[in-house]
């Protein structure tokens, strides 16, 4: 009247499945969790966004890499390489 043909099967198939299930939920739950700067540069969200000249300038001066009259000589360079010639 029953069938019981499989039974032993899906006892030992479900353990797996069940296992399979969690570890990809686990790899789902890391892959979202991950920060895009341990991921690198140029991952799926894109490149990690540049510096500008005036950010590199004005960090080094922040830092100390450079003094006052190299930082303001260099702002009056920028200025004049942005407007272009003339």
């Amino acid at each position: 009247m029953y069938w019981d043909g499989g039974g032993w099967a899906w006892m030992a198939f479900m353990p797996l499945l069940w296992i399979a299930l969690i570890a990809l939920a686990v790899w789902a739950v890391i892959r979202l969790v991950q920060h895009p700067a341990s991921r690198g540069e140029g991952t799926s969200r894109g490149p990690a966004p540049k510096e500008t000249p005036e950010e590199i300038l004005d960090r080094r001066y922040a830092s100390g890499e450079i003094d006052t009259d190299t930082y303001t000589e260099a702002r009056k360079q920028l200025a004049v390489y942005q407007r272009g010639p003339g």
